[in-house]
């Protein structure tokens, strides 16, 4: 697929609060045809909040997302559903079902659309083989180890070949090796096939290592935006001290941090 016929994703001026507490003000934020984006920020700043806003998991306050040039805030619920064929997503948890083995797991949009059992079983035989993990197709989640269990999110998350794909923290509780296979993964499958992803993390080398741009989320705004060769040397404060994992510093998103995730949770 060209990059003319890739989707583009737009936010526009996207606010959400909880209460009296600001999530998102005024975000805004372009992810151009077949690039990828990754937006960094503290755990608690708002990151989870804005790409579920764009998933229609959950609905601004104001504001607008365009796919397309089609704004997906005005879409019914059966327009929705329809739009959400073409998306894939990796939850941070993986997400599997435990009563269905890898197989169905993997190829479960492919079966809720009608698919035989033969072609989606194949076609799961196929995507795990990808992720380095062939012959487990009839293995249940609970045989699974944290890593694959993240293999197998990622294999469910292309398998139908979504054109938009979105990962929420994707190398969260993996060891820095299983971490390293994950982002190469991701990294291969934006160079393979110029899916447009947007990404959220905390991770600096995820970030690094699967981004054509890099938005940095602080106090619900768009702080900053650069490139992985810019991180190095960008010096805006708010960025380096995230970069750098230093706890001085201009940065304070965390004193109100908890505050969001428990908002969130209620």
């Amino acid at each position: 697929m060209s990059h003319d016929q890739l989707p583009r994703i737009s936010i526009q001026n996207v606010n959400k609060r909880f209460g009296d507490k600001i999530i998102l003000e005024d975000v805004s934020l372009d992810i151009m045809p077949g690039s990828s984006t990754t937006v960094i920020g503290m755990s608690g700043v708002g990151k989870s909040v804005l790409i579920k806003c764009v998933l229609g998991l959950m609905k601004p306050d104001s504001g607008e997302i365009y796919v397309d040039g089609e704004n997906w805030l005005e879409l019914s619920e059966e327009e929705q559903l329809d739009r959400m064929k073409r998306v894939g997503m990796l939850f941070q948890g993986g997400a599997l079902f435990d009563s269905l083995s890898v197989w169905e797991n993997v190829s479960f949009a492919l079966l809720e659309r009608g698919e035989s059992k033969t072609a989606a079983r194949d076609r799961a035989s196929e995507v795990l083989e990808w992720v380095g993990l062939p012959n487990i197709e009839d293995l249940m989640p609970a045989e699974l180890s944290g890593g694959m269990s993240k293999r197998v999110g990622l294999a469910r998350t292309i398998c139908h070949k979504p054109d938009i794909v979105f990962l929420d923290e994707p190398t969260t509780g993996l060891d820095p090796i299983m971490s390293d296979v994950i982002n190469r993964l991701i990294a291969r499958l934006h160079k393979d096939s110029g899916t447009t992803i947007m990404a959220i993390t905390h991770d600096m080398k995820s970030a690094a290592m699967i981004s054509d741009n890099i938005a940095m989320l602080c106090h619900g705004r768009i702080h900053r935006q650069v490139t992985p060769d810019q991180l190095d040397s960008d010096q805006d404060p708010m960025l380096r001290q995230f970069v750098e994992g230093r706890a001085e510093g201009p940065v304070n998103c965390s004193v109100w941090g908890k505050d969001i995730e428990e908002a969130v949770s209620r």
